[in-house]
């Protein structure tokens, strides 16, 4: 049972950050209709911006985390205004959304390896390294502030969809946004919105997997695990990306434990491919004028 709630607490952990990642991916798709494959190169950006805040302010968590997020959002507008803004004027098809999607994706990692270098980082050590104790259950100090903060982040994104005049205007372009258009929405200062929003969850999500783990420009690979945990919950719905997120996490964690841990990319990858077989909307999805 100890065994059963350490795999427990580990796998609702690194859902946790799961679920940050994926709803940049539901939060863009639930709009224009495609899967921003360049997500993770936002997200390693804000590893790397997180780690040199923290450089810069070595005694300020908060202040790096604020500029982690503050920096990959404005990153992904700048993407968004560059990459795909041009194609929407065009009313380009969505296969060429995400050919350039993987072309961003492809050049930011590219940058970092030419800039700051193909080697891993690590970020300083800022907590106490004693994890918590319960028994026969340790839980480290970087889990539970991974957890708290995604907890956070996730409770701000669905008050802000939920209860402001600019999550009224995000729902109602994910049912129509020709129909919000014309009744006086502005649906480019919505997708500015939506891209900000995923990009400051993706700084977060970066900071705090590089604290777990390194940093390393490859480290948006990560999010081909958020993208089935998007798909498993369901494009486009935000409690199904985070219900999904957390799943895959467990999934991963039990099956490591149980199993083997070589077979936990081949078990979240088959189960991709059985949703999709079986559920294509995943256990969560709507109708697309339902998404939001």
């Amino acid at each position: 049972m100890s065994v059963f709630l350490q795999q427990l607490i580990n796998g609702l952990s690194i859902g946790s950050i799961y679920a940050l990642m994926a709803v940049g991916y539901s939060l863009v798709y639930s709009i224009l209709n495609f899967s921003n494959f360049a997500h993770g190169g936002v997200i390693m950006l804000g590893a790397y911006i997180g780690l040199y805040a923290l450089h810069l302010l070595p005694n300020s968590f908060l202040g790096a985390l604020v500029i982690a997020a503050f920096g990959a959002g404005l990153i992904a507008v700048v993407l968004e205004k560059v990459a795909y803004s041009p194609l929407r004027k065009r009313n380009a098809p969505s296969l060429y959304f995400i050919i350039s999607a993987m072309g961003a994706s492809i050049f930011l990692e590219n940058l970092v390896i030419a800039t700051i270098g193909p080697t891993f980082k690590t970020y300083p050590q800022i907590f106490n390294p004693v994890p918590f104790t319960f028994g026969n259950i340790s839980v480290s100090r970087i889990d539970v502030l991974m957890f708290v903060i995604a907890a956070i982040s996730l409770a701000i994104l669905v008050f802000i969809i939920e209860k402001t005049k600019v999550g009224l205007a995000i729902r109602a372009c994910s049912y129509s946004s020709r129909g919000s258009n014309l009744m006086g929405v502005n649906v480019n200062r919505i997708i500015f919105v939506i891209f900000l929003l995923g990009g400051m969850l993706a700084g977060v999500a970066g900071m705090l997997f590089g604290m777990k783990y390194t940093v390393y420009p490859q480290i948006g690979v990560i999010t081909n695990k958020s993208f089935i945990a998007a798909v498993f919950g369901g494009l486009g719905s935000l409690p199904g990306a985070v219900v999904g997120s957390l799943l895959l996490g467990l999934i991963e964690t039990l099956s490591s434990a149980y199993i083997a841990s070589q077979y936990r990319d081949l078990i979240a990858f088959t189960l991709l491919i059985v949703v999709l077989v079986i559920r294509p909307s995943g256990i969560m999805g709507k109708i697309t004028e339902d998404k939001a």
